[in-house]
């Protein structure tokens, strides 16, 4: 009999960090949208709700796709994913704390504005301990870009500029936008990798059954 490599639960995974891009690069759009202070407003919301709608989409699809293969893994890989969620949770907690901490201090010292860009390079820096965790190689990219963007934001970008007598928050609306496309673009390759996935583990399940029938 034909041993199933690839779980039901490696699908659903990759599916879940796409549901994480397609969030929070809204997320982040949505700042970008507030950095334009209400200029060209309906048209970016549209298409920040529609391409993070479509990542959103294509995660469902993976699930509802995987939901016939079969989920059985040995004892040992249980224990690895159930320390790897536990880890990821623990980032993730730490991620937050690191931000409202951030936000605080930002607040009390009257630096609001450095709050976009401090959590920019916070949310770059969390990526690269989940590459590690969950060998995902794209993972240490997303993190580089998106501290490489709000380290340039810092040092060469004025905090506001007018553009046509309408002012805009420079800051936010490139980090906004700047992280979004780089959430989105991380969401794309890990949606194409589940989808990978999916057909591998779909072959091996066939596989799997034509041998048992043999």
């Amino acid at each position: 009999m034909s041993q199933i490599t690839i779980p039901r639960a490696a699908v659903r995974g990759t599916a879940s960090g796409v549901i994480f891009m397609a969030f929070f690069g809204t997320l982040w759009a949505g700042i970008g949208i507030r950095g334009m202070q209400g200029w060209e407003f309906p048209v970016l919301m549209i298409l920040s709700l529609l391409i993070g709608v479509i990542l959103f989409i294509g995660a469902m699809i993976l699930i509802k796709n995987s939901s016939e293969l079969p989920n059985e893994v040995i004892k040992k890989d249980r224990d690895l994913w159930r320390k790897k969620n536990r880890w990821f949770g623990i980032i993730f907690s730490l991620e937050g704390i690191f931000i409202a901490v951030a936000a605080i201090i930002c607040v009390s010292t009257n630096h609001l504005n450095l709050f976009v860009p401090v959590m920019a390079l916070i949310v770059g820096a969390h990526f690269f301990p989940l590459a590690s965790l969950f060998q995902v190689r794209v993972y240490y990219i997303t993190g580089t870009l998106l501290c490489l963007l709000a380290t340039i934001v810092m040092l060469t970008f004025p905090v506001k500029i007018i553009i046509k007598d309408h002012q805009v928050m420079a800051w936010w609306g490139s980090l906004g936008f700047g992280s979004a496309l780089i959430l989105w673009g991380t969401g794309v390759i890990v949606c194409l990798k589940g989808f990978r996935l999916l057909s591998m583990a779909q072959n091996e399940a066939e596989n799997s059954k034509i041998s048992t029938r043999l």
